[in-house]
């Protein structure tokens, strides 16, 4: 049997070397670094942790991104904003992590982005909802190009999306023309009800009150007698940080005869109405996502996330997943950790997602309309039952009154 020559021999093992140099070289690359800067003190703060790691966990069992594992840390930021800014500080300078997901409150938000952008690490916002947040992409795009609102609607999409509900439904269907809006005092509210007051107005409907009350109301009583006084055929809610647990027992015990949804964060935790012990009944809240065939991300989301947490998903919780999912396509197309080849591609996104398609404009901010991402407007029924009411083309139940009111 003829023996390999010497030299052929010194090529085989010099291929085998580069061979496992290389294997060892992909096992040994660190993974990508995902931070996570979330209040976990309430629901909307813990989904966007336990949505994100969903996603982590999904990704990095088909393989990774880039032949790369994905690991999460966790910073409470809780809602305020010194707390806020320890928590960035503490993901990107001492974890270095690769990209942040999370955000709630829009003053925490606003008070982080500079030292996001100082620390040049691309933040994909869930939950804040201010247009001021991504307004500053456009003024100085250079410095705040980091900035991504990925997981929630802005304030003014926000205030269309309501507009819509109130011309559309409240008043072309049902037939109610005056109108209370109260909000709380929180800038998000400061950029949403003066421009959905005018805008009601100008679409012909009777705005007969509108005003802010403190985040820390406990005692919501004079607000509603005002309201019944007002001669308002339905009253239009904007909070997120105020008790609304307190509004809809106050509400429902007092028997006030005006319906009244809209904005109402913590009405969507999945154990609000039991938490009430009912008495949310009737009352309409937005919502991102529900159990509705959205996309086709929707129901296969929702199946994952009650099957591990055994609870539903709030909005925050599908932000969060779909910003991981985000990044991870943004980074596959880029080819690379780059921040600013991920940035380029996060830009041009183009990817169906649990609320329905994610495309993004100039100002690094969720696009809404129809095929993208759209307000749900969801009553509480009978039992806890959630149903889309409005737009008419999701709907998937019918409107009831109150019960005092039928």
């Amino acid at each position: 049997m003829t023996q390999a020559h010497p030299f052929l021999k010194r090529l085989a093992a010099i291929a085998t070397a580069a061979l496992f140099g290389t294997l060892a070289h992909a096992q040994a690359q660190p993974p990508i670094k995902i931070g996570i800067n979330a209040p976990i003190q309430v629901q909307v703060g813990r989904d966007i942790r336990d949505g994100a790691q969903l996603a982590v966990d999904e990704i990095n069992a088909k393989g990774g991104v880039l032949g790369r594992q994905l690991s999460m840390v966790v910073a409470d930021e809780t809602e305020d904003p010194e707390k806020g800014i320890s928590a960035i500080k503490k993901l990107t300078a001492d974890e270095k992590v690769d990209v942040l997901i999370g955000g709630y409150t829009s003053g925490v938000t606003l008070a982080q982005l500079p030292h996001i952008t100082r620390a040049k690490t691309i933040a994909l916002t869930v939950g804040a909802a201010s247009p001021a947040i991504t307004a500053k992409v456009k003024q100085n795009y250079d410095t705040n190009k980091y900035i991504f609102r990925t997981g929630v609607l802005n304030s003014l999409h926000l205030a269309n999306g309501l507009l819509g509900y109130m011309t559309g439904f409240l008043h072309g269907e049902l037939g109610l023309k005056k109108f209370a809006i109260v909000g709380e005092s929180a800038k998000w509210v400061q950029d949403l009800l003066p421009y959905l007051k005018k805008s009601a107005q100008d679409k012909g409907l009777e705005i007969v009150m509108a005003e802010t009350f403190d985040t820390g109301t406990t005692n919501f009583s004079p607000l509603l007698s005002k309201v019944k006084n007002s001669g308002a055929e339905y009253m239009v809610v904007i909070l997120s940080h105020a008790s609304s647990d307190i509004l809809a027992k106050q509400w429902y015990d007092a028997r006030v005869p005006v319906p009244y949804g809209g904005i109402d964060v913590k009405s969507q935790d999945t154990d609000f109405f039991e938490r009430v012990g009912g008495k949310s009944l009737s009352e309409v809240a937005i919502n991102f996502i529900v159990r509705a065939p959205l996309s086709e991300r929707t129901l296969p989301f929702f199946e994952a996330f009650e099957g591990r947490y055994k609870r539903e998903p709030v909005y925050t919780g599908a932000g969060a997943y779909d910003s991981v999912y985000a990044y991870a396509d943004a980074v596959t197309r880029a080819g690379k950790l780059d921040t600013d080849a991920v940035i380029k591609a996060l830009e041009t996104i183009d990817m169906p997602v649990t609320t329905g398609r994610m495309q993004l404009d100039e100002s690094h901010d969720l696009k809404a309309g129809a095929g993208l991402v759209n307000l749900l407007f969801v009553q509480w029924q009978e039992g806890g039952k959630r149903v889309i009411v409005w737009p008419k083309e999701a709907r998937t139940g019918d409107y009831v009154k109150p019960q005092w009111m039928n």
